[in-house]
């Protein structure tokens, strides 16, 4: 039975990232799909140049309206944002729709490779560590949990019990579950998992691909968020959505536009 979710993220103009490999691949499996973006942005950032428009007092209307029509969701996942103020109205947001019993998925977008993307600051840090505090499921990178647990960020790697240490340092702000993805565990990659609910931990080990395409990271948590909905569980549904990235980008290996992203409506077959 498809589920009614909410994605808030940015919408790109150009690429296949954020809402625009997220809502097909949703719908495709089943789920009804609306949307709330933060920002337009005018193609992927991995061109170097670009255009956002922030949508702030957009989303703030909006949600009123919302409200005052008394709209609901089984589920609400939420990407990039732009702004400390957008975070924080997003987690207000979070926080009444949960005591309704919706699950609140939380992607805290804003660093990979040790460092925090361009722009974005310490503040930005605090105001994803609120929102995350709402969240039933995050899946933050490697770099991103490191920043919002506030430990240092190791380029050679963690071990095991160190992972788990941060598991479960994330699972106490929330009370919720986690994964890290980008993780380099006892010099493997992996992505690595705390399920609350069973209070169990998981590691699944990859192979890394060497081609690199922006929006790998909203395929999986589509996917992923996809499978919890379905009644998977966190292990079997972060499997999947590992699985279905590496098909996806298997089958564009030959691209001449990486920066584009993967072209998402032509790869829907791997999802069945």
């Amino acid at each position: 039975m498809g589920k009614q979710v909410l994605l808030i993220n940015d919408l790109p103009g150009y690429g296949e990232v954020a809402l625009a490999a997220m809502m097909p691949i949703l719908t495709h499996i089943g789920h009804h799909i609306y949307n709330l973006p933060t920002a337009l942005v005018s193609n992927t950032l991995d061109y170097g140049k670009f255009e956002i428009l922030d949508t702030t007092d957009y989303m703030i209307h909006t949600l009123d309206v919302w409200r005052a029509l008394n709209f609901s969701f089984d589920a609400v996942s939420t990407g990039f944002i732009v702004t400390e103020k957008q975070a924080e109205m997003i987690r207000e947001y979070c926080v009444e729709e949960r005591k309704k019993g919706t699950l609140i998925f939380v992607d805290p977008i804003m660093g990979d490779e040790g460092h925090l993307y361009n722009g974005l600051t310490d503040q930005t840090v605090a105001g994803l560590r609120n929102l995350i505090s709402a969240a039933d499921f995050m899946v933050p990178n490697y770099t991103e949990a490191s920043f919002l647990a506030g430990v240092p960020y190791k380029e050679e790697g963690t071990t095991e019990p160190e992972i788990k240490d941060l598991l479960l340092r994330l699972h106490e702000i929330s009370r919720g579950s986690v994964i890290i993805t980008s993780a380099k565990v006892d010099g493997k990659n992996a992505v690595a998992g705390y399920d609350a609910k069973l209070d169990k931990f998981f590691l699944i080990h990859f192979s890394l691909i060497p081609m690199r395409f922006p929006g790998t990271g909203d395929i999986f948590s589509a996917v992923f968020m996809g499978g919890v909905l379905h009644g998977k569980t966190m292990k079997d549904a972060a499997s999947h959505a590992m699985d279905t990235v590496r098909r996806m980008i298997e089958k564009n290996l030959g691209s001449r536009e990486p920066f584009k992203g993967i072209p998402i409506e032509t790869c829907l077959e791997v999802l069945d």
